[in-house]
């Protein structure tokens, strides 16, 4: 990913304008809906499209007190990269770099007995205790431990490693598979299995800083899942986790990614013309065409072919026809803005633009796919880094 910074004025082909004062902004939002707790910033497949450096600064700058990422890789490039403070990475594979996590003084998760022993022989080559989350399955169904006799044994084991002075167990933890769904009964389900799970091993001598399940949704709805600390993922660029809990405005939330163009060519062509692969839009008469240098091979989703909206002069614009792997084509009813004009994708809506959740319709996804798709191809543009507060 680019951390390329460049003046607005830069000619372009295209370019993800990312606000790092809007992302400050929305941290210490979601600290205020979280009063009672510590945030964990989370920015893993860089920063969900962002940027994962920049953003997780100007997350910790505005108060984030955790760092969060997925796989160890884009944890130590953090480090690597002088973020200091915790940052934790949960997802593992045998062989992962164990040892080198250690010695970033990352906090690692471990689900299973595996993980447990080869994180614990890693302590053992480092001379100095690991960090470790027990992940515990409420009731997701993918990575964590499965209640009953598997934690039992985890807990156990961790315990015993812990006596060693192997590894130090900083956190119990958990995942909701429907925070986004309010009502949805598996919501109280989790959290009470998570209570228990949590329960079994503080009976255990387990002592964790931190217990956490809430993700952005659980955050911005759920103040009993609070506990000690809150991992906001997609809240954080300004996204709402779900339409039906409402706007990123109603949660004071401000998206973090615009998304433009320069149009490439705009031609005039007659009626009955065919407009990219596969002709799935004929132009119903006379008129001109703009070209769009963006496709798949930059994010663009391809099922967003004859409906995805752009904002082009003041007037929203649908792809004509299939979003092809470098390129799209809009109808642009007889109008001839020049070749260079902006075209925006999507952006916080502000100037009458879409927004990637009006992407997200129109493809059929959600908004989280839209911003982390954008490609590398596509330069990241720093703008408004100035503290502010």
């Amino acid at each position: 990913m680019s951390e390329r910074t460049a003046p607005r004025t830069a000619p372009l082909r295209a370019r993800a304008e990312i606000d790092l004062a809007a992302l400050r902004a929305n941290v210490r939002a979601l600290r205020a809906h979280a009063p009672g707790a510590a945030v964990m910033a989370v920015v893993k497949s860089e920063a969900y499209g962002h940027g994962a450096v920049p953003c997780a600064r100007a997350a910790v700058e505005a108060g984030a007190n955790w760092l969060g990422t997925a796989t160890p890789e884009e944890a130590l490039a953090l480090r690597a990269a002088g973020l200091p403070g915790r940052i934790m990475c949960w997802l593992w594979t045998p062989g992962g770099p164990w040892r080198e996590a250690i010695e970033a003084d990352l906090d690692v998760s471990v689900s299973g007995l595996w993980a447990l022993r080869e994180v614990t022989e890693a302590a053992r080559a480092a001379d100095r205790p690991a960090r470790v989350q027990l992940k515990a399955d409420t009731g997701l169904g993918r990575n964590g431990c499965q209640p009953g006799e598997d934690w039992a044994a985890l807990v156990g084991e961790a315990r015993r490693a812990e006596a060693e002075g192997l590894l130090r167990v900083t956190g119990l933890w958990s995942h909701f598979a429907c925070a986004d769904e309010p009502g949805h009964p598996s919501i109280a389900a989790q959290l009470d299995l998570f209570r228990e799970m949590v329960a079994h091993a503080e009976g255990q001598g387990v002592r964790p800083e931190v217990r956490h399940i809430a993700n952005s949704p659980a955050t911005l709805t759920l103040p009993e899942s609070h506990f000690d600390l809150v991992r906001t993922g997609i809240a954080t660029y300004g996204i709402s986790p779900s339409p039906e809990l409402g706007t990123p405005a109603d949660f004071g939330l401000r998206p973090v990614m615009t998304l433009s163009a320069s149009l490439a060519l705009v031609k005039h062509v007659p009626g009955g013309h065919g407009v990219s692969y596969g002709h799935r839009y004929v132009t119903p008469g006379r008129t001109t065409l703009g070209l769009v240098p963006l496709g798949y091979a930059d994010g663009i989703p391809r099922h967003a072919s004859s409906a995805g909206p752009v904002l082009i002069e003041g007037k929203w614009r649908t792809i004509a026809g299939r979003v092809a792997m470098d390129q799209f084509v809009v109808d642009l009813g007889g109008d001839v803005p020049a070749e260079g004009t902006e075209a925006v994708l999507f952006g916080p809506g502000d100037r009458g633009e879409p927004t990637a959740e009006d992407w997200a319709q129109a493809a059929g996804t959600i908004a989280y796919e839209i911003v982390t798709r954008i490609g590398t191809r596509v330069p990241r543009v720093y703008v408004k880094e100035e503290r502010d507060g």
